[in-house]
């Protein structure tokens, strides 16, 4: 690893001389990203069921053991060579597109130094450099992914105190709520603005 950080100290130092800069911000040294090599996407074309029928025989599924639990993948050695669970580090898939995202296109799966996010997670909280370190993304980008996660979290829990105002019906179906001490008849001559003063 050591050898990797000063490739980037010396390609940093390169790009500020070619660019005619002496010294950077500190500012400008965090947003960097650690590693030169960025993650690169594979695209996955959309495929017809003919073509999905010939893939599943010419390739078929390997029925082999993986972890199903977080205390059955505790205990595997590191780096995790499951690089088909959603928390392996090497790669993302897209749940839209398909596509695929090398995290790190230049190293192999036994050269990660971190595998698992859940792994980062057990450890609790980490700053965003360490954070982009380990993503291959670089601290800004790191700050806009938890900024939307914090916004989806807000969303469903203000999701969750509007469930008090909704009764479940049988076999889990919404019904409306009901207002106490009026009636449906009372609620649209009220709507009406002015219904109860022409008497």
């Amino acid at each position: 690893m050591r050898k990797g950080n000063e490739e980037v100290a010396d390609n940093t130092a390169k790009v500020e001389k070619a660019e005619g800069h002496d010294a950077i911000t500190r500012e400008q040294k965090r947003s960097r990203r650690k590693r030169v090599v960025r993650a690169r996407t594979i695209s996955v074309k959309r495929l017809t069921q003919k073509e999905l029928a010939a893939g599943r025989l010419l390739f078929p599924e390997k029925d082999y053991w993986k972890p199903r639990t977080r205390e059955a993948c505790a205990q595997i050695e590191r780096p995790c060579p499951y690089v088909s669970c959603k928390h392996h580090l090497f790669i993302d898939v897209s749940p839209r597109t398909g596509a695929i995202k090398l995290n790190f296109p230049d190293l192999e799966v036994w050269e990660l130094k971190e595998s698992c996010a859940l792994d980062v997670a057990d450890r609790g909280g980490t700053t965003l450099e360490d954070v982009g370190a380990i993503m291959n993304l670089t601290r800004e980008r790191i700050r806009q992914v938890e900024v939307k996660a914090l916004a989806k979290l807000e969303a469903l829990r203000e999701m969750e105190s509007l469930r008090e105002y909704v009764e479940e019906g049988p076999i889990g179906k919404r019904r409306l709520p009901k207002l106490e001490g009026r009636s449906h008849l009372s609620l649209v001559q009220d709507g009406d603005g002015d219904a109860g003063d022409e008497e």
